[in-house]
């Protein structure tokens, strides 16, 4: 199994309405300070619609980059039920998903 396959099968761990950071992914796939490389398998996703890479956001509560832009991004995360206010999420620690 390559890498990002075991990202993307974690990555669905993460259940709807519920948020995981870069930092947090990497660390459930053993990847050490690997937030650029999950950043870089989220922006290659070849599955956007099966493999939820929008509940991946930053440390900082902002919700980040996503392939089909962040105003996307926000919308999909809202529809979810994640509240979100100038472009951060409002009760990140309460929204966040640990594995």
């Amino acid at each position: 199994m390559t890498l990002s396959t075991k990202v993307y099968k974690k990555l669905l761990q993460v259940p709807r309405g519920k948020i995981t950071t870069y930092g947090e992914l990497a660390k459930a796939v053993g990847l050490k300070n690997g937030q650029r490389a999950i950043g870089t398998m989220m922006k290659k996703n070849p599955f956007p619609g099966i493999v939820p890479c929008h509940r991946v956001v930053k440390s900082d509560s902002k919700i980040g980059e996503y392939v089909y832009g962040a105003s996307v991004k926000s919308k999909m995360l809202t529809k979810e039920g994640i509240k979100i206010k100038d472009g951060k999420i409002i009760d990140f620690d309460k929204e966040k998903f640990c594995f």
